[in-house]
């Protein structure tokens, strides 16, 4: 006969079974100063990476409404290395290196096989990221989500030294802006991106629409955030760049302003870059005015980087050796009330 918990909804050796599928998982996160996964509370030992003045940086997010898409595709094994991304690409933002990673997972029922893929994307981004998985929390909760729902958010800490962090405030006019590509629509807007092609547009998950390269609706929505540590890490230890603004929720109009300094404002040349043409089929299916886009999504630009006009050579060196793709995408102007100004042509 079941236990009183299990009669309650919660399978306790479902959870344990799910512990036992994760281990090889968190075991290929492993860097230096990270404790063993098992304890109350994660461990990282500062003192073993030799800061001098270290400032911890921290952040947290979810993946939203892109899990209703990974749950309609049946695919699980890349939303967690989404949970990563959107946490680290903050933190890095500032000049952060990652240290570690703790996810927490909210479900209807403990699937052991279901919840390890995830967890297994989770891992994937962290080894992504150079960041440990210390720990986590499986939560089942059968009167507050359905048998077959579940929610993702994670926490991550990095640190920088402190004459490193990157707060913006070495922004000047004259400065340039270049952009870093996105693997497509990332991890936000999802309401609006659900609604205009499936309720608007009437398209199904299985369609190839044209200009996907024939990819599927849900090959191409559930691409994985890009991790953009191994792009910054070298430009950091360089001190190449006056500020980042990773590009999400808000788009350019809500995150670059948090790295402009006062009277100063960022002109972007939106012909500057190809935009990928989901953000087109986005556009038309939900029929959004064309410069909303630009406050909603990345539109193919993940990371804003402000560089000195002298130092860009060193940076198109330094991307050039990582194989990163870039667009010299604006510059800094004087301020004139707006923060960003979004301009066409030359």
């Amino acid at each position: 006969m079941p236990g009183a918990y299990e009669q309650a909804g919660v399978k306790v050796e479902a959870g344990y079974e799910l512990i036992e599928r994760i281990k090889s998982h968190t075991a290929r996160t492993a860097r230096p100063g990270a404790g063993q996964i098992g304890g109350f509370g994660g461990l990282f030992d500062l003192s073993s990476l030799g800061y001098h003045q270290p400032v911890l940086v921290s952040g947290t997010d979810g993946v939203g409404t892109k899990l209703m898409v990974a749950k309609a595709a049946g695919r699980h094994d890349t939303i967690g290395i989404d949970c990563v991304a959107m946490c680290v690409n903050d933190i890095i933002a500032q000049g952060a290196e990652p240290l570690f990673f703790l996810d927490y997972i909210a479900c209807g029922r403990n699937d052991p096989a279901l919840l390890e893929e995830v967890v297994k994307g989770v891992a994937d981004g962290c080894v992504q990221a150079g960041a440990a998985l210390v720990g986590g929390e499986t939560a089942e909760m059968p009167d507050m989500y359905q048998t077959d729902e579940y929610d993702l958010a994670g926490f991550t800490v990095g640190v920088v030294e402190k004459e490193r962090i990157i707060d913006g405030s070495a922004i000047r006019p004259g400065d340039l802006l270049v952009g870093l590509p996105s693997s497509g629509v990332h991890s936000n807007g999802f309401s609006l991106i659900r609604k205009a092609l499936f309720d608007q547009g009437g398209l199904s998950l299985d369609v190839r629409p044209d200009g996907l390269g024939g990819l599927t609706l849900s090959q191409e929505l559930l691409k994985p955030t890009r991790i953009y540590v191994s792009a910054l890490k070298p430009l950091f230890d360089r001190g190449l760049l006056h500020g980042v603004a990773h590009i999400t929720g808000g788009g350019f109009v809500e995150k670059v302003p948090r790295i402009m300094p006062q009277g100063t404002a960022a002109e972007f040349n939106i012909d500057s870059w190809k935009v990928p043409p989901i953000f087109d089929l986005i556009e038309r299916c939900g029929q959004v005015d064309h410069m909303e886009m630009y406050n909603i999504f990345n539109m193919g630009v993940g990371m804003v980087l402000v560089v000195d006009p002298a130092r860009l050579d060193a940076v198109k060196s330094v991307l050039d050796q990582e194989h990163e793709a870039f667009h010299l995408v604006g510059r800094v102007v004087e301020g004139r009330g707006e923060r960003v100004i979004l301009t066409r042509g030359d």
